[in-house]
Order: C-alpha cells, then structure tokens, then sequence
C-alpha cells in the first residue's frame, strides 16, 4: 500500500476560470502533482518514513535526501494549494475577524499583505513557491521559497507553518498567461479560500499556545 495518495481537488478542473483555466488545472494535478505523489512513495517504500506524516518528514527534509525533500514538498505544497482556492474565493476576511486582525497588525493592512506578497511571489528567481506563514510565535509573515520547498523545512530560510501558498513554476501558469508572472499572481487573488486560510490560520496559533 501507497503511503501518500494523491488527494482530489475540492471543486471541477474547470471551476478557477477564467483566472486559471482547466487544461493547466488537469495537467496540474493529474501529472506534476500525481508525479511528485509517486516519486515520494517510491523514495520511501520500506523504510521509517512510510509511516510519519508528511509534515513530520519534512520537519528533517535536510536529512532525507534530495528525492524525498523534492518530492515530499512538491506532494505538501500542492495538497495545500488546491485547498486554498476556491470558484466562490477572493472576499478578503474582515478586519475584525481574527485573521483579519492578524493581517492588520503584520502588514498594516490587507492592501499592503497583497503587495507583500506579490512582491515575494514576483521575484521568486525561476521556481519556487510564495507563503503566507505563522511564526512559532504565533505571527503572520511572508516568504518565498525555491523549488519545492516550504517553511517547513528545518533548511528554509525562514521557518513556519504555511497557511496560504502560489505555485510560481511556470507550469502552474504558462499555458494561459506564458511570461506574464504578475498577471497571474494578480488572478490568484480572485480564488484565493480565505475561509480555508482562515482554518488553518486557527489550527497554526492553537499549535503556538
């Protein structure tokens, strides 16, 4: 039996257009994801790591070796990113709800969170993926990270739990907007699940406490 199974997307393929259309969607998700879903097992198949959770794994993705820290990432973020958008996503969250009043206090407003986080989505050097994250003291922050690594990871530059993130790989993108980065990450923000970001933004400062 496969330790990690490739999880089904919460809405149709074609459900995020006209911001991300459907063949990028299917390809997505039923290769690139798919992929990184079989590299992972494979890389893992008969030893410890079978049986910890994905997020134990990457906790030490430094002393796994490439093909895990690779494709364990690629396996997290992707599982992540189709969580955190949605057909009926983009209304931000108030001010006066709790990850409202979070984005306030990090970024002063959510304007400026949106710019922050374009701007580290936007410079990403080749592949990579932009975050929003809580700190292990419980605040919000952005950060970008290279390939298919993530705040997780005791080798990322700044660590954290991830609660929103962009695939910045041109995969994710190329088909409908080619070199346009910023149009897409602009898009993004159309189907960003604030409530889903909001759970998980919950879950990640209960950890803290």
């Amino acid at each position: 039996m496969m330790a990690f199974k490739l999880p089904a997307l919460p809405y149709d393929y074609d459900a995020l257009q006209p911001y991300i259309d459907k063949r990028t969607m299917k390809i997505h998700h039923t290769k690139h994801h798919q992929g990184y879903t079989n590299k992972l097992n494979a890389a893992i198949e008969g030893t410890a790591l079978a049986k910890k959770s994905i997020e134990d794994i990457l906790k030490k993705a430094s002393t796994h070796g490439a093909a895990v820290r690779n494709n364990g990432g690629g396996f997290y973020n992707h599982s992540l990113f189709w969580k955190v958008m949605s057909p009926d996503g983009g209304t931000a969250p108030g001010e006066k709800t709790k990850l409202g009043r979070a984005i306030k206090d990090a970024f002063g407003s959510h304007d400026a969170f949106v710019e922050k986080f374009k701007a580290a989505a936007g410079t990403r050097f080749g592949s990579g993926w932009a975050w929003l994250c809580v700190s292990s003291r419980g605040k919000l922050f952005v950060t970008s990270t290279p390939n298919q690594d993530n705040p997780l990871m005791d080798c990322a530059d700044k660590k954290g739990t991830p609660i929103l993130g962009l695939d910045v790989w041109e995969h994710a993108y190329y088909l409908k907007y080619q070199n346009k980065r910023p149009d897409y990450i602009s898009a993004f923000f159309n189907v960003v699940n604030w409530k889903e970001v909001a759970k998980r933004y919950s879950a990640a400062t209960r950890k803290k406490k």
